[in-house]
């Protein structure tokens, strides 16, 4: 066997021990995870902040969900909700700096317009698959572009 043939052999039987050491390591890797899985250590979530209200696949609609919209110069953060149809959404509206309100139509939401440092708390029934606007109703302000997203899955 030439030099040439000697450098390809050791290369292949180098990527093999590559190979079999990683699928050792990662059947290692997973057998610690499934005792850990199966200890009675409680395991904690990682906390959502509250002005995400996504939800995660696998999990039933008809939670309490809760979100904290704020409302400023012509916008408002988060400008994207997401919930689970059958989810009870309680939505937490503050005004940082301005006279707002939020009113989603399809879900007969509507806060009363209020000043900066002032909020209003409203609750309802994701009850509709789809996406919805919510907007503030200030005269004028909608048009400017004080709009957000609410998606229903």
């Amino acid at each position: 066997m030439n030099a040439n043939g000697k450098w390809l052999v050791g290369g292949i039987v180098a990527l093999l021990a590559v190979a079999v050491g990683g699928g050792v390591w990662m059947a290692n890797k997973n057998s610690k995870t499934q005792k850990l899985e199966n200890s009675n250590v409680p395991v904690v979530a990682s906390p959502t902040p509250t002005s995400e209200v996504e939800t995660e696949s696998g999990l039933p609609a008809g939670r309490q969900v809760e979100v904290t919209v704020e409302g400023s110069n012509y916008k408002f953060s988060p400008a994207n909700i997401k919930a689970k149809k059958g989810d009870t959404v309680r939505l937490t509206f503050r005004s940082a700096g301005g006279i707002h309100d939020l009113t989603m139509d399809e879900f007969e939401v509507q806060t009363n317009q209020i000043g900066e440092g002032e909020e209003e708390e409203v609750e309802f029934v994701a009850d509709k698959v789809g996406t919805f606007e919510y907007y503030c109703s200030v005269a004028g302000h909608r048009a400017m572009g004080m709009t957000g997203i609410f998606v229903v899955e």
